[in-house]
Order: structure tokens, then sequence, then C-alpha cells
């Protein structure tokens, strides 16, 4: 279980520090087409080729921790990318964190050792095959309930002529990409558990392959909320659907179940509770600060903050040292664009 707690941890920081790469290293890049001009200079950015290797190779890391571990394991742990990538932030493109960053960043921590001792490995005999028509269905349902509000909610805004934030369409949109970028988990590892099985080998790049399509299927959805939306908003929905869609699907397709002892279930329901908490309060921690009094807010600025606030008078977190460069991502898949602020 230990092993796949540490792919999953490589993985997931190699998904998502290959992506702050790949996007600082477009900074001096054309946008990415298939002209051969443009196509060679890509090829030819090292800092651009870095991250795109550390993004394959996280990739693989997951799916072989997919391989080895139940998904209400690998998925919630996966979550924990933001807060690796919010320490690498930190120490290699200078981004200011305050105090409750880093104690959300322990929240993260802590859960993944809850995960860790709470896990179990669970031999699948057999894929209740019943399910999973009702579990699609399901999802269909949800989404076209979704979108149907979405839809009407649409509509209003237009003939009220409303403005300022589109929270309803934030929040469906982060929920869509999260379900999605769950639901990927899950098919792959139905391949994995249908190859042990005794199916065709086939199977396995079969479920990999529609897999790919779900996350990009979430990653258009994810775009479309960012484009006009909060990342706060959007990251926290697509974190926590995310978890919680992965978790639930796996029982429902996979026949996982939570560990029998009540000791280990206590830790794995913990762990849970503080990956979700903690990756909540990563991406809201600058508006909660913010409306905290004034003594609690200058205890949990870090000193580092203090001096940015100092050196660039009226600045807030959302601008941050390298302003172009930030990246704001959860779980395996957020990638927002470089003007998009944390909160």
């Amino acid at each position: 279980m230990w092993e796949s707690v540490a792919l999953t941890l490589a993985g997931t920081a190699g998904n998502n520090v290959g992506k702050v790469l790949q996007k600082k290293g477009t900074l001096i890049l054309p946008p990415l087409s298939l002209k051969l001009k443009v196509v060679k200079a890509y090829a030819s950015n090292q800092l651009w080729i870095s991250g795109f290797l550390m993004d394959m190779c996280g990739a693989v890391l997951m799916l072989t921790a997919l391989s080895q571990a139940p998904v209400s394991v690998v998925q919630p742990i996966a979550g924990c990318g933001l807060a690796i990538l919010c320490v690498f932030s930190h120490f290699y493109l200078k981004e200011v964190m305050n105090g409750l960053d880093w104690i959300a960043i322990t929240l993260a921590g802590l859960g993944t050792i809850g995960v860790g001792v709470g896990g179990e490995e669970q031999k699948v005999d057999q894929i209740p095959l019943l399910n999973i028509p009702w579990l699609v269905l399901s999802i269909v349902i949800l989404f076209v309930l979704l979108n149907t509000w979405l839809h009407m909610y649409k509509k209003q805004r237009r003939e009220q002529e409303l403005t300022g934030p589109e929270v309803i369409e934030e929040i469906i949109y982060g929920l869509e990409s999260g379900i999605l970028f769950g639901i990927s988990s899950v098919i792959s590892k139905m391949g994995f558990v249908m190859s042990e099985m005794g199916f065709p080998k086939i199977v396995v790049p079969a479920a990999i392959s529609c897999s790919v399509c779900c996350s990009a299927v979430g990653f258009v959805y994810q775009t479309r909320g960012l484009k006009h939306g909060r990342a706060i908003v959007v990251s926290t929905c697509t974190s926590v659907a995310s978890i919680v869609s992965g978790v639930v699907a796996g029982m429902i397709a996979l026949d996982e179940h939570l560990p029998k002892a009540p000791t280990a279930r206590f830790f794995l329901l913990l762990g849970w509770f503080f990956i979700i908490t903690g990756v909540i309060l990563l991406v809201s921690s600058t508006r909660l600060i913010a409306r905290l009094p004034r003594p609690v807010q200058k205890f949990l600025k870090s000193n580092i903050e203090r001096t940015h606030s100092i050196r660039r008078p009226g600045s807030a977190r959302g601008k941050d040292a390298i302003p172009t460069t930030t990246i704001h991502t959860s779980s395996l898949h957020l990638l927002t664009s470089p003007t998009k602020e944390k909160a």
C-alpha cells in the first residue's frame, strides 16, 4: 500500500510540476500549432520539453499506482497535487505563501498518511457488471440536470442583464470536470482489473484510451469555467468532485469497500477529510484570511509576504512575484491561464 501511495505522490507531483514548467516554457513560444516551425520551436525549448516529459512520467506512475491500489486510495492522494505544486511554486517560482497555505499543506500531508495507514489492498474477484449501466445512467442524468440548470441560469442572466461573478456557472463547470476526472481514474482501474480476471489484454489500452477521452472532456469543461470564472471556485469544485466521484464510482463499479477493521476505517476516512479540507483551504486561503480579524491576519501572513507587500504597496497575493508564470492546479488536470489569480 505504501508503495502505491509513493507512486501516486510522485505521479501527481510530475503531472503538476510538469504543467508549470510547460506553461513557463510557452512564455517565449508562439501558440501551439501543427506548423513545422512551431513544432521545432517547442521541441527545442528545454523547459517545455522537461515539463512535458515530467507530465508523461507522472501519468505512467499514476497508472502504475492504479494497477496496484484501489481508486479510493489513489484518487484522494492525487488531490494532494495542488499542495505539492504550491510548495514547488514557493521555492522555484518564488511565489508568496501565507500561514494558512502551510496549514493546508500540512493537512494534505497528514491526510495522505491517514490514507496510507487506513487503506488496504482489495482483491476484486468479479466486477458487478449490472451496476455499471446504472452508474453510467446516473452520470448522464446528473450532467443533463447540471447543464439544464446552467442553460436556465444563463438565460436568466441575459434577460436580467446581470453582471458580476457567474457563481452557478463556475460551480457547475467545476463539478462536471471533477466528475469526469474521477471517472477517468475508475475506467483505467477497470482495465487493469479486467485484465487480471482473464479478459483479453486489449482491455487495458482500451480502458486507458477511454480514460484519456474522459480527462480531455473534463479539461474542456474546466477551461470553460476558468475562462470567465474565478479559479478559487472552479478549482475547489473540481478537486472535491474528482475525489468524491472517484471514490463513489470505485465502490459502485469495482465493488471497492471501506476497510473492515474500525481503526483502519477511521484513518482512511480521516485521511479523506484532511485531504479535502486541505485542498479547500489551499485554494481559498487568501479570501479566508481577508475575513479574519486584523491581528489574526498579521499572524498568518509570513514575513516574506509582509516584505513583498511593503515592497509593492497595494499589491495582493493575486499579484505574485512572477505573475506570468502563476499556475493554479488541482488533482492531475487543472491548468489555468497565466492571468488567473489563485483567489
